[in-house]
């Protein structure tokens, strides 16, 4: 069995009103930098966004939401960010904002399988039930 690595996560929340601070938890951010793993999920719930925001502009979330993706992809298409190394773009992601994407404050944890763990917290953190 390989030997744990570290992990730091956030989860992506969506706060369609940023005033009333009522969100709906979509998504996670991994890095895991012993295992070479920096990648983001995101499920989003529709109904639930529109439960707190009958009105919120879901292309604009969805387009937000992408971008999480691919600056944890990195390269060009994610510039100039995308250039950053793996950590620095976890940071920036990770960072204190007042927006429609925020993420959770930043968590840490230890796992023998970076494979898994993506999915791990999207089951705890993101999915009902």
């Amino acid at each position: 069995m390989p030997s744990p690595s570290t992990y730091d996560y956030a989860v992506v929340r969506v706060v369609p009103r940023v005033e009333r601070e009522e969100f709906v938890n979509v998504g996670v951010v991994v890095s895991c930098p012993g295992a070479g793993v920096l990648a983001a999920a995101i499920e989003l719930d529709e109904a639930r966004l529109r439960a707190l925001d009958p009105k919120v502009d879901l292309d604009a979330v969805r387009a937000h939401l992408d971008a999480v993706v691919r600056i944890c992809r990195g390269g060009a298409e994610a510039a100039p960010i995308g250039l950053l190394a793996p950590r620095a773009r976890f940071h920036w992601l990770t960072a204190r904002r007042s927006a429609i994407i925020q993420m959770s404050p930043v968590h840490t944890g230890r796992t023998a399988d970076p494979d898994q763990l993506i999915e791990h917290l999207l089951a705890r953190m993101v999915r009902l039930g």
